[in-house]
């Protein structure tokens, strides 16, 4: 078997080649407190039956914003051509591997994640509705956060009483916490089919399908609203079920991806939320709403991230770069692979075959 030269790549974030994500200058402001630093190492070789066939790879890479920093990012590759992009709507940060002819499909991706504790200052909030270019962005509806309809008719229900942004908000959170689920028989983080989910009286789900409620409740209720794709690193000072690695910060973390949610106030910017992982505790903890420890995690996740975690992008029903044979894409929180037109399954990593690992600096 001839091999292929392999493909090295070393990108800073900082690079004039490469177009970073904006950072609105009113986001909120995270303290540099609570600092942790992770090393990840990802791992690609594609398996398929047809070993000679074009074969295209696109994974999602972390964002560079005010509470996480990316360094020593290297990409090491057999592949015929490989390049970092974020040419598409959502500037998701992706590298674009391709195979053009047979043998092994190998892929590497490591780099240093910096991530900084985040937290809110809700009193800054003022209750304006005249919102930053790059923001009204996200009040608008999308094939899987419809703003119309039943959910419409929900978000109003709820926020009847509502007066201004931040209430609205408290008033939804409250709702998606007491009424939705975990369900553990759902497939890799959910669809995150919102619209579905609210005609269908489907409370049950993952972590998109929570947060993505979440959302589109938010959105139809006039306030802006994103989901955020992205990777459990390591321990949770809350629960395992939150993050967790073994004495040392070693954490397995292929399969631990999970979407946390923010909505935008006027004057306090994005604020942070996560209500799948209050879902999540309930359930892994066996506990109620009413115990001590979800009511410490339902209060902390409304407002703040724990950073254990780290994001990758925004992206909800958007066209990758090349365009790929599946367009829409639903979400980009995995690495998505096609071998000619057919889509590789990215929620069974051993068949894909991909395995990513986390070590923390202690």
């Amino acid at each position: 078997m001839q091999r292929r030269a392999f493909i090295k790549g070393c990108v800073a974030l900082g690079a004039s080649s490469v177009i970073l994500p904006h950072v609105s200058i009113l986001e909120a402001s995270e303290p540099k407190s609570k600092t942790r630093i992770f090393f990840v190492k990802n791992s690609y070789n594609l398996k398929h039956e047809n070993k000679n066939a074009f074969t295209k790879l696109w994974v999602p890479l972390p964002l560079e914003s005010s509470y996480q920093k990316v360094s020593d990012f290297k990409f090491n590759s057999n592949a015929t051509n490989a390049y970092v992009t974020d040419k598409n709507s959502y500037k998701a940060r992706t590298l674009y591997a391709e195979w053009k002819n047979g043998g092994e499909k190998i892929l590497e991706v490591t780099y240093t994640i910096t991530t900084y504790e985040r937290n809110s200052d809700l009193s800054k909030a003022t209750a304006s509705t005249k919102y930053p270019k790059d923001v009204l962005h996200y009040l608008k509806p999308t094939a899987h956060i419809p703003t119309s309809g039943k959910v419409k008719e929900l978000a109003l229900k709820i926020t009847e009483n509502a007066k201004t942004p931040l209430e609205k908000a408290k008033a939804i959170y409250a709702w998606v916490t007491e009424n939705m689920y975990r369900d553990n028989s759902v497939v890799g983080c959910g669809l995150g089919d919102a619209g579905k989910a609210i005609e269908q009286n489907i409370m049950g789900g993952k972590c998109t399908d929570i947060s993505s409620v979440f959302v589109a409740l938010l959105r139809s209720a006039g306030v802006p609203a994103r989901e955020i794709f992205g990777i459990r690193l390591g321990s949770s000072r809350y629960s395992k079920a939150c993050g967790s690695s073994d004495e040392k910060g070693l954490a397995k973390i292929t399969g631990a991806e999970h979407c946390r949610a923010e909505f935008y106030l006027d004057g306090a910017g994005w604020i942070p939320c996560d209500p799948a992982d209050v879902a999540k505790v309930i359930l892994t903890e066996k506990m109620t709403l009413n115990d001590p420890l979800v009511k410490e995690v339902r209060d902390y996740f409304f407002g703040n991230w724990e950073m254990n975690w780290m994001g990758y992008n925004m992206a909800r029903d958007f066209v990758l770069t090349p365009t790929p044979a599946q367009k829409p894409l639903n979400m980009f929180g995995y690495p998505y692979a096609e071998v000619e037109d057919e889509v590789l399954d990215y929620y069974a990593p051993a068949a894909f075959s991909y395995s990513f690992v986390s070590q923390e600096k202690l």
